[in-house]
């Protein structure tokens, strides 16, 4: 594990293989090993990955003043300078392909592609009511029990075979000392002007979604109109739910090598 500090704190990483740099970064409430699978992947393919843990989250700090996906954003750009200036391809997953997008707008020079995998990038329909519920869910003295349950919902069609083990690591980190407040933070936050900067984006986009991604009413759509914002392409894992690089590490894997090994002979 090594440390990049900024102002406000630091953020944990880790990094496997040689090569063009692929940063790769998990979702709220989840830990920078949701990158297990992908990652050997990568490196055995000829790539520099390397995993990092969000503000608040894993092993980075907590304390954050913001936890924005603008923060985010930020803190990406002030990894990809730490590593070297790039170019790299971002790989955000949910809650963190927003920061992904709004870092590659804001300095197109250091990043040459995104993958996006279960984006919560666009606006999404008000759902007053399940808004409420999740507050309720996440506020209370069951709120870890809570989100490592519902964690567990993303995974429709298979869990991973060491899924029991990650669950119980995931759920010991978040019960420690200002983790689940980065979590809610990064929840009930509203950025909805990280959507009017797609047009600034210039680096190849592939979005990568499980068809049955719980998250999403109709997520092969969600997937098709992100992917049309951003001049992109689509890649669907069928019958996958929110993660499906490590729910189909295979397939999922395969669809991104695919589309970095497009993306790096262009360059």
């Amino acid at each position: 594990m090594k440390e990049l500090a900024i102002d406000g704190g630091t953020l944990a990483y880790e990094e496997q293989g040689s090569g063009p740099l692929v940063v790769l970064v998990p979702g709220l409430g989840d830990l920078r090993q949701e990158y297990r699978f992908l990652a050997p992947r990568l490196a055995e393919a000829g790539y520099r990955a390397v995993s990092v843990d969000l503000r608040g989250h894993g092993e980075s700090s907590v304390g954050w003043p913001s936890y924005s996906r603008k923060a985010l954003g930020s803190d990406l750009l002030a990894l990809i300078d730490q590593l070297g200036g790039g170019p790299a391809i971002l790989v955000g997953n949910s809650f963190a392909a927003a920061g992904a997008v709004w870092a590659a707008a804001e300095r197109p020079g250091a990043v040459d592609g995104l993958v996006l995998v279960g984006p919560f990038v666009l606006p999404q329909p008000p759902r007053p009511a399940l808004r409420l519920l999740m507050r309720a869910l996440f506020s209370g003295p069951w709120k870890v029990a809570a989100w490592t349950w519902y964690f567990g919902t993303l995974f429709p069609a298979r869990k991973p075979d060491d899924f029991a083990a990650y669950r119980a690591a995931l759920r010991a980190n978040l019960a420690e000392p200002g983790r689940f407040e980065a979590v809610r933070s990064m929840l009930l936050s509203d950025e909805p002007e990280i959507a009017e900067r797609l047009g600034d984006v210039e680096a190849p986009t592939l979005v990568v979604m499980g068809t049955e991604d719980p998250d999403f009413g109709d997520p092969a759509d969600e997937a098709r109109r992100l992917a049309a914002g951003l001049r992109g392409e689509v890649a669907l894992v069928q019958g996958a739910g929110h993660y499906p690089h490590s729910e189909m590490p295979g397939e999922t894997s395969a669809s991104i090598l695919d589309f970095l090994a497009r993306v790096r002979h262009a360059a």
